[in-house]
């Protein structure tokens, strides 16, 4: 366990440190918005102000309308929007932002632009458009225009200087070098709507490097002035006066903030508000060039929209006396109402993570609507991805590692995999965007790479273990023992076992009768059936030898029940050769019986033989005993026999009382015999199946009275006893033979014990 821990961990720490390296290396950045545009589109909700918005689209819609009923083609005159104008009044919006470029006199004359300016002058928190780029007619903003004062934003530009290649533009130096700070031009609309406009914003946006706007820049600089974007500008429209100040990370709305000089820095501390100003009521996160991340309400149309031709009718019809097309009074009151385009021929609509065809004023209605919600998404903490990173990448190494075979290896990767993008979903909806794809891209290389060295060390095990083991034990305990291959201790150790010997009566006789061919199908299907049922009840095969069968339960394996899975494997595999004797009768034209001698006590048991070539196999007086055991039946005439020990240990195993007898087998004993090689006599019994059992038991009842005489010497009482039986009962008949013999020739002295003189 300790090996395959470290080994997990530094599987897990390598992994972490490859997908960190991607992710530093941008290779992975690409993918990663995939994914943060999957979470937006399924996540996105309308926020707390979403409903404080309204749109105004001069759509295909309006535009067919006007040529047909006004007989007006593209672009309006400018007098066509006094009535959305006088609408917004009427109802009462907020502020008013047109997402309009009226860099051009119109073609109806002075007299179209002096009406539409006037119509503007008239309309409270009138927000128009300014373009700021590097192909603009101008490089100064003019003296007369307002723009909002944002404090700190020299000091901050200075300092970041140092820091950073980029912040604020895309536009190249002279010497055509990136690193410009500002745009170096703008393209204002014309005086009219210039000099009657509350404030202007900026409609310049850029996209992320694979073109599509999750970011916008709230503000830019240009002529040494903090040009806000369309939505900060419809925001600070409506708070006149709403002091802004910057600091690195974060656009501050509310009191003018200054940088303490003597705590200058990375985090750079601020000193407290003024004596008598606000508090601060927004802390927007920017990044170095001044972006914030949208967070987008939903698809196209969440923020609620109207027709240009709809409000136009309105007004119209309002003038004249009549029922209006929109018929809420209040549809716009109190609300920010934006006009833009969405007719596929004014091409203004946009790739978003939302929508690859995106109306742009609703980019910068949906900056709007953070600003007023104070809920922009904010990237999760460098220092918190980084550990999300290594603890997917050490778990994943470590739960693989810890992993022992491909069903648990599964399920670890059904756990882990998932992991990141639940993370992330639960980022989200706090706010952050937590990277996925470096979190996963860790947890795969994690996998991968535990799996492999998986493969390398404990599949080589596992494979040496079935090369091992697959000839003489189960699938069944082969596949234990390479899930737990600390069971397996290779070579010698004593272990108590049980040992099933077993032999054909008199094959050597009925093999003569066949040929090589015959002998070889009848042993193999022999073999074969009782091989089946000793696996099944868990034991391991030691060896054939001709007809004879050697195995053993209670290794590699540790079996509470060894000594019960020994005697009912003997028991079914007498069954079993019971119903195939007739088949085979027809084959060798004689019955085949079976002997089977069981035993249980300590031997050696492991792997043993030379390097090259070796056997799982016992040693030891238990696996002889075993062996006289079966040799045995034939004094007794019987056909299983076990020992002393054998039947002891059977009585103290797990459920043998509750489950296994009578309900498996029963047993009587047979005799107290000295078998060859030993002078310690052995108890040894019979069993059999409980049907069996009680259906002699008057017979096994004076068999066991015989049987107390016998062992008290009285050898006439037995005889007595064993003569009533031995019609049916081969043991009472050998008892009774046994008994005539010792009547002629007395023993002296006497001690019951059978002396077996043949193995």
């Amino acid at each position: 366990m300790p090996k395959k821990l470290f080994q997990g961990l530094l599987v897990g720490l390598a992994a972490s440190a490859i997908a960190l390296l991607l992710w530093a290396g941008g290779t992975l950045t690409r993918f990663e918005a995939k994914t943060w545009d999957w979470r937006v589109m399924r996540l996105a909700k309308p926020g707390a102000a979403t409903d404080k918005i309204r749109l105004i689209f001069i759509d295909q819609y309006s535009l067919d309308w006007a040529k047909k009923e006004m007989a007006l083609s593209w672009p309006w005159p400018r007098e066509l929007y006094k009535p959305i104008l006088d609408f917004c009044r009427r109802q009462g919006a907020r502020a008013v932002i047109f997402d309009m470029l009226y860099t051009e006199p119109s073609r109806e004359g002075v007299e179209d632009d002096r009406t539409f300016g006037e119509a503007i002058a008239q309309t409270t928190g009138f927000v128009g458009t300014v373009f700021l780029g590097k192909d603009g007619a101008s490089t100064n903003w003019p003296a007369n225009l307002p723009f909002p004062e944002i404090r700190g934003l020299d000091r901050w530009l200075a300092d970041e200087k140092s820091k950073f290649d980029l912040i604020l533009t895309v536009a190249p130096d002279s010497d055509g070098k990136r690193g410009r700070r500002v745009m170096p031009t703008a393209t204002f609309p014309i005086p009219e709507v210039a000099t009657n406009a509350d404030l202007l914003g900026n409609v310049h946006a850029t996209p992320d490097p694979d073109a599509i706007f999750r970011r916008l820049e709230l503000f830019t600089v240009f002529d040494g002035k903090a040009v806000p974007c369309l939505g900060l500008a419809a925001y600070l429209v409506a708070a006149p006066g709403e002091p802004l100040s910057i600091a690195p990370g974060t656009l501050n709305i509310g009191y003018p903030l200054a940088i303490n000089p003597a705590q200058r820095g990375a985090s750079h501390q601020l000193y407290p508000a003024p004596s008598g100003t606000s508090t601060i009521l927004h802390s927007i996160p920017i990044d170095r060039r001044g972006r914030a991340l949208l967070n987008f309400r939903g698809p196209a149309g969440t923020h609620q929209r109207f027709t240009a031709a709809a409000v136009i009718q309105s007004e119209l019809r309002l003038q004249a006396g009549e029922t209006p097309t929109i018929t809420n009074p209040a549809a716009f009151k109190d609300c920010y109402v934006f006009l833009g385009c969405n007719a596929p021929g004014l091409l203004d609509l946009r790739p978003t993570p939302i929508s690859r065809v995106y109306p742009g004023v609703e980019i910068f209605a949906t900056a709007l609507d953070n600003l007023l919600s104070n809920d922009f998404m904010r990237n999760a903490p460098r220092e918190f991805t980084l550990l999300c990173v290594l603890i997917m990448g050490l778990l994943a190494g470590l739960l693989t590692r810890l992993g022992r075979n491909a069903r648990e290896n599964v399920l670890v990767f059904a756990l882990t995999l998932p992991i990141p993008a639940i993370l992330c979903v639960m980022a989200y909806q706090k706010g952050f965007w937590l990277p996925f794809l470096v979190q996963e891209t860790a947890v795969v290389f994690a996998l991968v790479g535990a799996v492999l060295v998986n493969y390398a060390t404990e599949g080589k095990q596992k494979r040496f273990i079935r090369g091992a083991f697959k000839q003489y034990l189960s699938e069944e305990v082969i596949d234990q023992l390479t899930r737990h291959p600390e069971r397996l201790t290779l070579g010698g150790e004593q272990r108590t076992l049980s040992i099933f010997f077993s032999d054909l009566q008199g094959f050597t006789t009925i093999s003569e009768g066949l040929n090589p061919q015959e002998l070889t199908a009848l042993l193999n299907d022999y073999l074969t059936a009782m091989t089946d049922i000793i696996q099944e009840e868990g034991g391991t095969v030691d060896k054939y030898e001709g007809d004879a069968i050697i195995a053993f339960w209670n290794a590699p394996l540790a079996q509470d029940d060894h000594a019960v899975r020994a005697v009912r494997a003997g028991l079914r595999c007498q069954a079993k050769l019971a119903a195939m004797r007739p088949a085979l009768r027809e084959r060798t034209g004689k019955d085949l019986f079976m002997r089977i001698g069981l035993n249980t006590g300590a031997v050696v048991v492991g792997n043993m033989g030379s390097h090259n070539r070796f056997n799982y196999t016992i040693l030891g007086d238990a696996a002889n005993l075993a062996s006289r055991l079966e040799g045995i039946n034939k004094q007794f005439g019987t056909y299983t026999l076990i020992s002393e020990t054998t039947r002891s240990t059977l009585a103290a195993e797990p459920g043998y009382a509750e489950a296994l007898r009578p309900g498996e087998f029963a047993v009587r004993e047979i005799s107290r015999v000295a078998v060859v090689g030993r002078k310690t006599a052995v108890r040894v019994f019979e069993p059999m199946l409980p049907e069996e059992f009680t259906a002699r038991q008057k017979e096994f009842e004076v068999f066991a009275q015989g049987l107390a005489a016998y062992y008290a010497g009285q050898f006439e009482e037995a005889l007595r006893r064993f003569e009533s039986l031995r019609e049916n009962d081969p043991p009472a008949a050998a008892y009774a033979r046994k008994c005539r013999a010792l009547m002629a020739q007395p023993p002296a002295p006497w001690d019951g014990v059978w002396v077996m003189t043949e193995k």
